[in-house]
């Protein structure tokens, strides 16, 4: 299993060794002590999500409060997504910039996403299966969203699909209404909840 940091602080990709043979094929999905490496603590994994999209589907951008906020690990049972993680950090170096990598079943990499990131996903192909574990559980009221379209943001869509939002995502703010109306969490508050994580006993 190889580990790498993206361009955004704290956000990994990562890309299983696969074993094939006249069976199919075999390989390690997760691996809490190796994250645990790069991290300097072991995501506790509290709730495993499923989704199903349709080609053109896009998910996102989605983001919690800090703390706890909610830590993903992301790779595709099915199909194949373009997998954006935006970095919404007030005072972070990269604020507002954002990393993608294709999650498919070819390489099967997956995508650490820290707490303080935002995540979108977009289905390449009909019925792309991701599957996401989850370090909290879902909370409606510590969630929200900003507007994958906004401009602002300037997610790369290929040419050839068009994008199919909730109605939640469509109506959600821009980042920098957001970032205006007090939603976004701060990279200092980030670093404590992460430097937190690393004295916490499991």
């Amino acid at each position: 299993m190889q580990i790498e940091p993206l361009p955004i602080d704290g956000a990994l990709v990562v890309t299983p060794r696969q074993f094939p043979d006249d069976r199919g094929v075999f390989m390690e999905g997760y691996r809490g002590d190796r994250l645990a490496e790069h991290l300097g603590h072991e995501p506790r994994i509290v709730q495993t999500n499923i989704s199903t999209s349709a080609r053109g589907t896009l998910r996102g951008i989605h983001f919690a409060d800090v703390p706890p906020s909610q830590a993903k690990y992301v790779t595709a049972l099915a199909g194949s997504f373009v997998d954006f993680l935006i970095d919404l950090r007030v005072g972070s170096p990269t604020f507002g910039q954002w990393a993608s990598v294709q999650l498919d079943t070819t390489d099967r990499r997956a995508v650490y996403v820290p707490e303080g990131l935002g995540h979108a996903l977009l289905a390449l192909e009909d019925d792309s299966v991701a599957h996401y574990l989850c370090t909290a559980p879902y909370a409606p009221a510590r969630e929200h969203a900003i507007n994958p379209l906004d401009p602002e943001v300037g997610l790369s869509i290929p040419d050839d699909l068009t994008p199919l939002l909730s109605p939640k995502d469509t109506a959600a703010p821009s980042l920098s209404e957001a970032r205006s109306a007090g939603l976004l969490p701060t990279y200092e508050e980030c670093l404590a909840w992460t430097a937190s994580l690393r004295t916490t006993p499991a």
